[in-house]
Order: structure tokens, then C-alpha cells, then sequence
């Protein structure tokens, strides 16, 4: 029998490497690759329009649209990542930003937090839940873009 605290470890690393391999999917802008993170029924909410997207056909939908906005040649830089996971649901919080050669691009200009729900259906992690956020302003309603979070 495996010790419970190595059993979480073990899922723990399982569901980080999820986490990296989207990100490395998505500097490659591997929609394919991106999606097979992702549950049939993951519902997100992002930081932009619209909000809330219920279902993985859809999500994908919003990537595809959001793609292009990237620069060409990208990778994405994670920190304070924190994991809490047993042998069927995990859930991450971490920040996460854009970096390129170009600093002036619109998608490098600040971190960005996700909080990701993970399920394990049919022996792999799948993200079931996903909540990217931008802090705000709350006397202006502005978002507030920082390199320093």
C-alpha cells in the first residue's frame, strides 16, 4: 500500500504537469493539444466576454477567436503555484503571465491569476472548472495591469 502523503504528492505533480503541459500547448497555440486538457463539461469564467462558457466545444470556440491576439513567439511564466489534490479532485491557484521578445505587446503587459478545478475521469486529469482574473481598480473600475503582482 502507498502512503497517503507520497498518493498526494504523486497527484499533486500529476495535476502541475497538466497545468505546464496547456501552457506549453498554448505557446504553440496547439488548440488540439490545449483542448485535451479540458473536460466535455468544463465550465470557465474569464476576464473577458463572455464571462462564463459552459462546455468544452465552446471553450474552444473562445480560443480559436482569442489565438490570434497572441504574439507569435511566446511562453508563459508561472508562480506561487499551489496545489491541493486527493485521488479524485484537485484544485490550483497560481499567476501566470505572458512572455515575448516584444515587451510592448498588448499580451505581455501583466499577470494575470486562474484558479483550475481538476477532476480524474477515465485515469487522466481534466480540468472541470476554470476562473482567470485581473485585479481592479474598485474607485475607477478599471483592471489594473502589473509586471509586479
Amino acid at each position: 500500500m502507498i502512503p497517503a502523503e507520497k498518493t498526494k504528492t504523486s497527484e499533486k505533480e500529476q495535476v502541475q504537469k497538466v497545468i505546464l503541459n496547456f501552457f506549453s500547448a498554448l505557446s504553440k497555440k496547439d488548440i488540439k493539444a490545449m483542448m485535451s486538457c479540458y473536460a466535455p463539461e468544463v465550465i470557465v469564467f474569464d476576464c473577458k466576454p463572455p464571462f462564463q462558457t459552459k462546455g468544452a466545444i465552446a471553450w474552444k470556440h473562445t480560443w480559436e477567436a482569442c489565438l490570434p491576439y497572441f504574439p507569435d513567439e511566446f511562453k508563459v511564466e508561472t508562480r506561487d503555484m499551489v496545489i491541493f489534490a486527493d485521488e479524485h479532485l484537485a484544485i490550483a491557484h497560481y499567476l501566470f503571465r505572458v512572455t515575448t521578445s516584444n515587451k510592448e505587446h498588448d499580451a505581455a503587459q501583466t499577470w494575470m491569476r486562474a484558479t483550475t478545478g481538476f477532476k480524474f475521469q477515465q485515469g487522466k486529469w481534466r480540468i472541470i472548472h476554470e476562473h482567470g482574473s485581473l485585479p481592479f481598480n474598485p474607485h475607477s473600475g478599471l483592471a489594473v495591469f502589473t509586471l509586479e503582482p
